[in-house]
């Protein structure tokens, strides 16, 4: 296997933090005295950045969706954070790419500082050369935000560089510096989703991951 430059995202690829940030979200709005039990809107949530969703959803000003990231992070940061669990496999698969002598990166729009902790978490951080996240100033938010950090503080070789995630923020946001793309389906973006993306590779669990990039 050459070596290869392997961009992770994380939520929904590899954790599955849906049931952390569902309670997280429905907190904050009921904060505000709306509830929210619409599984199709809160799954909307995860994968772009939060404030995005809300201001989507809910017609909140920025200043107003900044304000509620708050209320949200009040829940998220002592509960929600921890109710995840990772997904079968990717472990072993994270452990295998990296064994083989590829550069492991984390890419996630979930803010760097949640990120390492979900990580320490499942004992994952020994497997990753470089973790970029969003920052709580909003900075640095969207995906590409993220990989263009990654990028501009990282050594990447770009012909060898990947982007793996489960929805089109990650598939676009690989694409749109010239990585290529593999997208999952287990997470929570669905495979059509991924295929109007025009992902490269489309897998269906974990275990694809290693063996499509073992025979690139």
């Amino acid at each position: 296997m050459d070596k290869k430059y392997i961009l992770f995202d994380l939520d929904g690829t590899i954790v599955d933090s849906g049931k952390g940030i569902k309670s997280s979200i429905k907190y904050s709005l009921k904060k505000l005295g709306i509830e929210e039990n619409r599984e199709e809107i809160l799954n909307d949530f995860i994968g772009p950045p939060l404030i995005d969703s809300y201001i989507k959803h809910y017609n909140f000003s920025e200043e107003e969706a900044d304000d509620i990231m708050q209320i949200y992070r009040e829940y998220y940061k002592d509960n929600g954070l921890y109710e995840n669990f990772i997904y079968e496999g990717i472990e072993e698969v994270i452990c295998e790419l990296k064994d083989k002598g590829n550069e492991i990166i984390l890419a996630t729009s979930k803010p760097e500082i949640f990120a390492r902790r979900v990580l320490e978490q499942h004992k994952l951080t020994k497997y990753f050369d470089f973790i970029s996240g969003a920052t709580l100033d909003h900075k640095i938010s969207k995906k590409t935000d993220v990989i263009k950090y990654i990028l501009d503080n990282y050594r990447i070789e770009i012909e060898k560089a990947y982007m793996i995630g489960d929805t089109k923020y990650d598939i676009l946001g690989g694409k749109s510096f010239g990585l290529k793309t593999v997208g999952v389906t287990y997470g929570y973006g669905s495979k059509k989703e991924l295929e109007i993306s025009r992902a490269d590779y489309i897998v269906e669990d974990t275990y694809q991951i290693f063996e499509i990039l073992k025979n690139i």
